[in-house]
């Protein structure tokens, strides 16, 4: 059998190629021997998202996990990730597992482990879980009533356990009933297709059907997958800010009313302005290596410390775990905020940022000016290159041996390299070249002023790659 081995957030394979429920048995198997090695009485929460197979992958676990002797809850509707994570941590579970292949291709499914605390397992667990996978499982497959019968299984309602969460937050009957802002949502057929409509049901909805082809698009909330959504916000001209998540909700995109999308790097500097100057919260803020280095300067302006990690919400969560964390994010949309668990949520995050212009009498663009005033007008954008794996590897080797001494005239500045090959050119300008843990992908993250100098500058880093 071949090796499986855990990427940046989960393991991932192409269903029914690699992914399928004989290789989801082996990968159960070892969750349960970690698990019990962990606490010999360790429970364990399980769900899925709105992908092909959820509840089929799901099962084959179930029975591996209370074969072992395992308490098992599960919810036999499709599931958010912060939802598992949340029910990790309120039921007392050692473990949760979400079967998810988060934003990639619907032809992927996945499997990502959550710890107590509530969010990702840290990256040194997930390595001993790996080293117990066998390289076959058989079980014997009993039904979900059989098992509940034995006292193992029970089924549980998670999207209620996080409806009640966030409602005890969050001020929602003055935003739903007493504010005149109107609020879309785009649920990309994922899974916060049924919460986000009990939270906000006032909201004008898109793509919040069940449908797991996803209608053959990545459930990625970026710009180029949200083409439906600015169209709408652009012909409908009522909405004033329109929030997007992934396949399994927690990453977020954004736009204003007019239809402009708003990427990770403002979200986060939003976050901690909002937090920090309007809640007047404390706490440090850890991003991921291909965040903009804008926040770091919001945070040298706002006394608040910071620190960067390694690509992987899961070293975030491991910081989040141990110290006060304010705001902890990734450019790909999964922000984490001090109040909810250490996990990814752009439903939460969303809200946070609903919320606050609700009481503030705020636009989503007044907003972002004021963040601006602070630290400066800038741009961002990301190729996503599909190239042959010899051509990948080379393109890295290069960077790796300083071959990129400019991109066309442009000059390189400087190099820093803690994940990925992130160039310093001019005037706050950055290339950051990085290939997917997730995806055959190499990726390319340009910053710069305007989003007229942010395309000048891919082409040329595109045209230098691939020369």
């Amino acid at each position: 059998m071949e090796k499986i081995k855990f990427g940046t957030d989960g393991w991932r394979g192409i269903i029914a190629k690699d992914f399928t429920v004989d290789n989801v048995k082996r990968v159960a198997k070892a969750t349960a021997d970690w698990a019990q090695q962990q606490d010999a009485n360790a429970k364990i929460v399980i769900g899925f998202d709105c992908r092909f197979g959820g509840s089929l992958f799901s099962e084959a676990a179930i029975n591996v996990f209370c074969k072992q002797g395992m308490k098992v809850f599960y919810d036999k509707h499709f599931v958010s990730t912060p939802m598992i994570s949340l029910a990790a941590k309120t039921l007392g579970c050692e473990l949760g597992v979400i079967l998810t292949a988060s934003h990639n291709p619907p032809s992927y499914n996945g499997y990502k482990l959550k710890s107590k605390h509530g969010g990702p397992l840290i990256q040194k667990y997930i390595t001993e879980v790996e080293a117990l996978i066998p390289d076959s499982f058989e079980t014997e497959d009993l039904s979900l009533e059989e098992w509940e019968k034995k006292g193992l299984l029970e089924i549980v309602d998670l999207e209620t356990m996080y409806f009640d969460h966030v409602n005890n937050y969050f001020d929602l009957e003055t935003m739903n009933e007493n504010s005149e802002l109107v609020v879309a949502y785009d649920a990309m057929y994922g899974a916060g297709q049924s919460v986000f409509p009990r939270i906000m049901p006032h909201a004008d909805f898109l793509h919040c059907e069940y449908n797991p082809s996803f209608y053959g698009q990545a459930p990625e909330p970026i710009a180029k997958n949200l083409r439906e959504l600015e169209a709408y916000l652009k012909e409908m001209k009522h909405v004033d800010i329109a929030i997007a998540t992934d396949g399994d909700a927690d990453r977020i995109g954004l736009y204003n009313g007019n239809g402009k999308f708003v990427d990770a790097h403002h979200i986060i500097l939003l976050l901690i302005h909002i937090l920090h100057k309007y809640k007047e919260m404390t706490g440090k803020v850890v991003i991921a290596f291909s965040v903009s280095n804008k926040v770091k300067k919001l945070c040298e302006q706002y006394g608040i410390p910071y620190e960067v990690t390694k690509i992987g919400f899961k070293y975030i969560c491991e910081i989040m775990q141990n110290e006060d964390v304010l705001v902890g994010g990734e450019e790909s949309g999964g922000i984490a905020v001090k109040g909810h668990i250490p996990e990814r949520d752009g439903i939460w995050d969303g809200l946070v940022i609903v919320e606050h212009l609700v009481q503030q009498g705020q636009t989503l663009t007044e907003l972002i000016d004021e963040v601006y005033a602070v630290v400066g007008p800038f741009s961002y954008n990301r190729l996503d290159l599909h190239l042959k794996e010899e051509q990948k590897l080379q393109i890295i080797e290069n960077c790796k041996n300083g071959f990129y001494k400019s991109f066309g005239e442009i000059p390189v500045n400087g190099l820093e390299t803690i994940d990925g090959y992130k160039f310093y050119l001019v005037d706050e300008e950055t290339v950051m070249i990085r290939a997917s843990g997730t995806e055959p992908l190499l990726r390319v993250y340009v910053e710069a002023s305007t989003e007229e100098r942010v395309e000048i500058i891919l082409n040329k880093v595109r045209d230098t790659l691939l020369g």
